[in-house]
Formats: C-alpha cells, sequence, structure tokens
C-alpha cells in the first residue's frame, strides 16, 4: 500500500510602497477647478455636450415619424425598397382562386 503525502505550499506576498509617479496636481490651478466644475456639472445632470438637437429639422421629423410607425407595428421597422412580387407566385393564386 501507498501512502499518501500532502504538501502544502505557502506563499508570502510582500506589499512594497513606491513613490508618486508624474507630476504634482495643485487643486487650486485654474485647470484643476475647471475640472472639478466640470464633474461637478456631470453628476448632477447639467453638463451639456455636444451640438444641440432642433426639434423643427427634416432630420428629426422622420426620425419621429419612424419611432411612431415602430410602436405601432411592435417596433418591427421596414427599411428600403419593398420586395418585388414574382409574376409565378401572382399566377399560382390565381389558379387556386
Amino acid at each position: 500500500m501507498k501512502k499518501s503525502t500532502q504538501s502544502e505550499i505557502k506563499t508570502e506576498t510582500l506589499i512594497v510602497e513606491t513613490p508618486k509617479r508624474g507630476r504634482k496636481i495643485n487643486p487650486n490651478s485654474v485647470r484643476q477647478m475647471r475640472l472639478a466644475e466640470l464633474e461637478a456639472k456631470r453628476s448632477n445632470g447639467e453638463c451639456k455636450r455636444g451640438r444641440p438637437v432642433n426639434q423643427d429639422s427634416v432630420r428629426q421629423r422622420r426620425l419621429n415619424e419612424m419611432k411612431s410607425r415602430a410602436e405601432l407595428t411592435g417596433g418591427i421597422i421596414k427599411r428600403g425598397r419593398p420586395a418585388k412580387i414574382k409574376e409565378a407566385a401572382v399566377e399560382k393564386e390565381a389558379v387556386v382562386e
């Protein structure tokens, strides 16, 4: 019979503090004050970024129309040109009726 042996592996982690890297930040500088103000506006939802949307534009009217059409059809929007009905399919339907 074999004897089973269990060995334990112990690992030690050393935490070494390293000095701060990069330039020091002056919290009273104009740039840091501006960044802090922008962050505060973002957290409050007051920061407006990008170009404002003109609700009266042709594109916005078209997008609103597409959205309302999608709500009526259950979220399905058909885009592009409609499929052409093949003549063979039309003839078969006429014969059946």
